[in-house]
């Protein structure tokens, strides 16, 4: 799934191209693509017809378009989704085509199905105004408002483990499974630990390393394993060349030669190094 650098792009590309201009048409070509709009799919099309597209907007790994009828337009990406400008290589994985006053066609493409689009109404939460579906989530690293010590405050309460509250977008948003991994090893810190164990300035480092890998990834179009994470134009992004531990299982950890370990986690898989993020003691059984 596209995490916070992948979905930047995106909106980047659509920002630069998308502004400013108006939809004249629109075709659902699968129903599951709008499902989240429970109005359906004549009612979506009907009513993005000659809307003008505002700008874009997006929240962690949460993308939508700013509409002038002071809604918006939430996409979710999903396992796979493509928001593409002009022709697209393949047509039988279409699921929505806007077309826009410039002849310029939208299309959204969804090899897996699992995201769409969506119409929802902005309401105001903690000084911003995002799609109520959004209202949930939480500011992510790259926010200029995103508060560090407030998160660092939530953390220190939660008794869990660290790579899980992550991951959790109520707490802090855009960090899915690649980066999560390559902040904690960056930050020495074993995903096994508990929130609760670590101090302050120990919290406080892994929000900085995640940042500071996430920007890294930005800068380089983000992570591409294969061709379904690609920019509106269709091109992939190549940090998945400066990943240190994630995907790395047995080789050598860059920081002190040691073979990476992968172990399962929530259904995913983590990646580690055993020497630079040692696990948590495992306390003794009682007598």
């Amino acid at each position: 799934m596209p995490e916070l650098p992948e979905v930047e792009v995106v909106r980047r590309g659509l920002q630069e191209h998308l502004a400013g201009k108006t939809i004249t048409a629109v075709r659902v070509h699968h129903p599951r693509a709008v499902r989240r709009h429970e109005a359906g799919a004549a009612d979506l099309t009907a009513r993005l017809l000659d809307v003008t597209i505002i700008g874009t907007d997006r929240r962690g790994k949460y993308l939508w378009l700013n509409l002038s009828d002071e809604m918006a337009l939430v996409v979710h990406l999903g396992m796979s989704g493509q928001m593409l400008l002009g022709p697209i290589p393949n047509t039988g994985h279409l699921r929505i085509a806007a077309l826009l006053d410039d002849g310029t066609t939208l299309s959204f493409v969804d090899q897996r199905t699992f995201g769409g689009w969506q119409l929802a109404e902005l309401v105001d939460v903690d000084g911003a105004r995002v799609p109520e579906p959004v209202a949930h989530i939480a500011r992510d690293p790259l926010d200029p408002r995103f508060d560090r010590e407030a998160v660092v405050t939530v953390l220190r309460r939660k008794h869990s483990e660290i790579k899980r509250q992550l991951l959790d977008q109520t707490v802090v948003s855009g960090i899915g499974n690649i980066y999560a991994d390559e902040s904690l090893w960056r930050a020495k810190i074993n995903g096994a630990r508990l929130a609760e164990n670590l101090t302050r300035r120990q919290l406080g480092d892994l929000l900085d390393a995640a940042t500071e890998v996430m920007r890294e990834a930005l800068g380089q179009g983000g992570t591409s394993f294969d061709s379904l994470y690609v920019n509106v134009n269709g091109q992939s992004g190549y940090f998945d060349r400066s990943l240190n531990v994630y995907g790395r299982e047995d080789l050598p950890c860059p920081r002190c030669g040691t073979a990476i370990r992968r172990e399962k986690f929530m259904n995913r898989s983590s990646f580690y190094c055993p020497r630079c993020q040692s696990k948590p003691a495992q306390p003794r059984p009682r007598r």
